[in-house]
């Protein structure tokens, strides 16, 4: 694992799952991650998750990638640059995607991992496919209440605006091919993996229309793909029906 510069013990919630703090490349910068480990010495499937947010909106929870590792994976979350003791500065999906692309390398080099599955939740689902894009080795994808289109994000959520127009530099109206650059919508057709679609009806965080228009685009060019839509619930699904998603999307992960 050569692109790990430091790796060092964080308390685990679960006494079969080793949780590493790992310091990492991404280009010429130094960015951390948390890493989830089954304590033996079995190869397993990597998972990479990619979380929502910026900055301290949507940091990575330790329980939540241990969740993930006890379902039988390599589970690396990237905090993405400038967080956490990183270099740089997030940038929504722009350049910091990079944090994303390097995290899929640092999978591949673990000696235990085979295949690698990408996770992308919230603004997660944009870093998601555009690094399945990039990696078309990717075996697959799951989008979880996950944004399509950039573009689409800044007209719907008016909190935001003011965040994207500082880190992306302007709006739509003005930049739109900065919008582009980040919304996969426009080089999905060079995904290959099979894609999964989860999204709460009632979201107001990031509309049902985000996985609308994803699924339409898969579809009119026959990708592999299956969507799971829930009319009761918003951006966060209750604990129980949480934990049992995750057993399935787990579950169709390996099938995959």
């Amino acid at each position: 694992m050569e692109q790990i510069i430091h790796k060092e013990r964080f308390p685990s919630p679960n006494p079969s799952i080793e949780l590493s703090i790992v310091t990492y490349y991404s280009g010429d910068l130094k960015v951390k991650g948390l890493l989830a480990e089954p304590k033996d010495n079995e190869s397993y499937d990597g998972f990479l998750y990619l979380r929502g947010g910026i900055k301290n909106v949507g940091k990575v929870r330790p329980g939540r990638i241990v969740q993930f590792a006890s379902e039988g994976f390599i589970v690396f979350a990237p905090f993405y640059r400038g967080n956490q003791g990183g270099e740089g500065h997030e940038d929504f999906a722009g350049e910091d995607r990079e944090d994303a692309y390097s995290a899929f390398k640092l999978l591949q080099t673990h000696s235990r991992v085979k295949d690698i599955h990408v996770f992308g939740f919230s603004r997660g689902g944009v870093m998601a496919l555009l690094t399945a894009i990039h990696y078309p080795e990717t075996k697959s994808v799951v989008t979880w209440g996950g944004v399509s289109d950039m573009s689409l994000t800044y007209v719907e959520r008016l909190d935001l605006r003011r965040m994207m127009k500082r880190v992306i530099g302007g709006t739509p109206t003005k930049f739109p091919e900065r919008y582009e650059y980040r919304t996969p919508l426009y080089e999905i057709e060079k995904l290959q993996a099979p894609v999964l679609i989860i999204h709460g009806e009632k979201d107001e965080n990031v509309s049902v229309e985000h996985a609308y228009r994803l699924e339409k685009r898969l579809n009119t060019l026959n990708r592999k793909i299956e969507s799971w839509y829930f009319q009761d619930y918003t951006h966060y699904f209750p604990p129980v029906v949480n934990r049992k998603i995750v057993q399935d999307l787990t579950k169709w992960m390996k099938r995959q």
